[in-house]
């Protein structure tokens, strides 16, 4: 199998696509540009976690790291942090009316850029795409890797 034969390859291209097309749709209208770590953060936030610590743990980031970016997104004016609801020691992430702003825009642009995968690849592409990452994946899966070299050497 060659590197490019890969799913996992695929969809880090497919990722980086919408990504990077978002941040320059982003950026053509005017937004703030985002480095790849602050979007991630990013969607964190738009999907309900809010708590950093939480945001690190997912993004597999330290809380320093995540902590600094949010900082960084905070003195743009895009975040604030204000006190937890279920937790007032902790501060939780929230869009400010520029982040709101940026969300609105970014939802337009993200289904602009579905149509346009769309009419590249084919709606039944899409469609298919999309029922495939819906389908429960399962926990993730820590694999032998002695009994895979075993198999590898087994096809030699």
């Amino acid at each position: 199998m060659t590197e490019t034969e890969f799913v996992f390859v695929s969809l880090l291209e497919g990722f980086e696509w919408f990504d990077e097309s978002l941040q320059l749709s982003l950026k053509a209208a005017g937004h703030p540009q985002l480095s790849r770590t602050e979007s991630m953060i990013m969607i964190h936030v738009q999907s309900g976690i809010t708590k950093p610590s939480e945001i690190a743990r997912s993004l597999r980031l330290t809380r320093q790291a995540v902590h600094q970016t949010i900082g960084s997104l905070v003195e743009r004016e895009i975040f604030e942090l204000r006190p937890h609801p279920e937790d007032g020691r902790v501060k939780a992430v929230h869009l400010t009316a520029l982040g709101r702003s940026m969300r609105k825009d970014a939802n337009r642009i993200v289904r602009a850029l579905t149509d346009t995968l769309a009419y590249r690849i084919g709606q039944q592409q899409v469609d298919a795409l999309r029922a495939a990452f819906r389908q429960p994946w399962g926990e993730p899966a820590t694999l032998d890797v002695e009994e895979l070299r075993a198999q590898d050497a087994g096809r030699a």
